[in-house]
């Protein structure tokens, strides 16, 4: 039986939870970078999310967690709560590449993250030694089946972008390169401009000065179009190679289960900064590109990669030693 007493509590309890949910964001928004400070992934950061914190009206803190790779901090943005006050970073190689090369990864793509966007892209540059007799990718193969083994290649590691790109070449052209792993691109670039190795891909922020001032010599780009930045260079596909389509990435992901309407929040906010004259200029000065992507694109596209990289590191028996 409805007393009154009970009708009149009714309203109270009813309001309750909408008073206990304050919209969001109401506090800060911490955003874990899984790199040291300093850098690319730094910059990127700082950068988006300084205007991103103001269109959504709170301070974005970034959180730098580096190790393993950037496997450590994006663990830690998988157990987050899915609240939408932590988020982070998410590249490649966490989330595309490592999971098919590490059987002991602390979270799982699929079920414990939520993509939100992919705000920029990094094409990468097939660059050689200057005094390598070629001009072209098909001279590089050419001279590679000339010399099985002899020439070398080098990367930022085993299961890097750079290091499995070359290993797609193995499998559709026949030519057989010594991989050089390498600890970081500092490292990779004094070698290819001693001789040390003959070629490699590299990202265009980072190839870019080598280009123009003459130390290493371009022969093609990962990307499906050609690159403002090096508007004469071809891509790969113009060279003859097709399905070598690579670019890196920088994006923001989530916790798992973070509600649909702060994930769209997020997303937007993000391509809206990504639109500004500001940074447009800064993407176009880092060798940088952005290509738009909802939350389901960028969703699929980690989906897709990851399968990509799975079948060639099993075609490839590519493992991490």
């Amino acid at each position: 039986m409805i007393t009154r007493r009970l009708v009149l509590a009714m309203p109270a309890a009813l309001a309750t939870p909408a008073l206990a949910q304050a919209p969001w964001p109401d506090r800060p928004i911490r955003y874990v970078v899984p790199w040291p400070p300093g850098g690319l992934n730094d910059m990127l950061a700082r950068h988006f999310n300084d205007r991103v914190g103001q269109r959504l009206g709170r301070v974005i803190v970034n959180d730098f967690k580096a190790g393993a790779g950037g496997r450590v901090g994006v663990a830690e943005i998988a157990r987050a709560q899915p609240d939408g006050y932590t988020i982070g970073m998410g590249n490649l190689g966490p989330l595309t590449i490592f999971p098919q090369l590490f059987p002991d990864l602390q979270y799982d793509v699929a079920r414990d993250l939520a993509p939100v966007v992919m705000f920029c892209a990094s094409p990468l540059v097939l660059v050689v030694n200057r005094d390598l007799p070629v001009t072209s990718v098909a001279d590089l193969i050419a001279l590679a089946k000339a010399r099985p083994g002899r020439l070398t290649y080098g990367s930022i590691g085993i299961g890097s972008a750079q290091h499995l790109i070359f290993e797609m070449f193995a499998e559709t052209d026949g030519i057989r390169m010594e991989h050089i792993p390498y600890r970081g691109a500092g490292d990779s670039q004094l070698a290819l401009i001693g001789n040390d190795i003959q070629a490699m891909f590299e990202t265009l922020p980072t190839a870019l000065p080598m280009i123009r001032d003459g130390r290493v010599r371009a022969l093609a780009v990962t990307t499906p179009s050609r690159v403002p930045q090096l508007p004469d260079l071809p891509t790969l596909a113009e060279a003859g190679q097709t399905g070598i389509e690579v670019v890196t990435w920088y994006g923001t992901i989530a916790p798992a289960r973070t509600p649909d309407a702060i994930l769209d929040r997020l997303h937007d906010a993000y391509v809206a900064v990504s639109h500004l004259p500001e940074t447009k200029a800064l993407l176009d000065a880092q060798g940088l590109i952005f290509l738009p992507n909802t939350r389901a694109e960028f969703t699929a596209r980690i989906a897709a990669e990851g399968a990509r990289w799975k079948k060639l590191i099993t075609d490839r028996n590519i493992r991490v030693t």
